[in-house]
Order: structure tokens, then sequence, then C-alpha cells
């Protein structure tokens, strides 16, 4: 079975965040950084070319497709704040109705800049994220 396109990298998320444009979502992705480090007590890795990502996990799918990604992370990509809250399982909808503007994907928040959300309902929505995961597979820190 092929593996994830999505790998671990060696870049510096400092370096990666600091590149960021423009200068605006560089800050709301430096912003998001300390936000996740607090929440989950993880240092962050950059998963692919964009994707901070936060603890990771091992999966194993009864069709036996098994492999590790990131546990919660997010992207400060152009056209939105791209937040991954893994991996998809449960409906957050009671928390997300407190969290301000917002558009979502299967396991994906989009956010077209922080000042749009409440930064403590992001939180409650990051480690209630990790609390569902780890119902179904173990976190690990990087």
């Amino acid at each position: 079975m092929a593996a994830n396109k999505t790998q671990p990298t060696e870049v510096s998320v400092g370096e990666f965040l600091a590149g960021v444009e423009p200068p605006r979502r560089a800050e709301d992705g430096q912003r998001l950084d300390q936000l996740f480090r607090d929440v989950t007590g993880y240092e962050p890795r950059l998963w692919g070319p964009s994707i901070v990502g936060y603890g990771r996990y091992h999966y194993v799918y009864a069709s036996g497709r098994e492999g590790d990604f990131l546990a919660t992370g997010f992207s400060p990509r152009k056209a939105a704040l791209s937040i991954y809250i893994m991996p998809g399982y449960a409906d957050f909808g009671d928390i997300l109705d407190r969290l301000g503007k917002h558009r979502i994907g299967k396991s994906c928040l989009y956010v077209n800049k922080l000042a749009d959300i409440d930064l403590e309902v992001l939180a409650e929505l990051i480690r209630a994220g990790l609390d569902n995961l780890e119902t179904h597979w173990p976190v690990l820190a990087e």
C-alpha cells in the first residue's frame, strides 16, 4: 500500500511561519502556533510543505491500510487558515456554534482570519478533537 503523501519533515516550523505571506497571515500562524502549543503541550513539526502538526497517531483501518498522521494542527494557506481537528469522527456542532465566522470540511475548519473567531472556543475545540481522537487511536508527542 502507498504511504501517505503528507509526511513529517525536518523543516523548522519557526522558519516556515516567518516566511508565510502576507504578513497578517504569518502573524495569525504564529498566534495559532502558540495556541496549539499551549493546548496540546506538544512541540510542532512541519508535515509536508505547509502543515504545522502537533502530536501524531498511528491508524489501522479494517481495510488493512495503516499509517501515521498529525493529531491536530493548521496550515496558514493564502485563501484561509486551515485548522485540522482530526480525524472527523465526532460532531462538534455545539462548540462550532460559539466559534465565530468559519467554514467546515470533514475534519478541517477554514477561518479567514483569527479576528473572526473566539480563540478560547478554538482552544476548547482543539482539546475536544484530541480527546475524541484518543478514544480511537493513541496520540503520541513528536
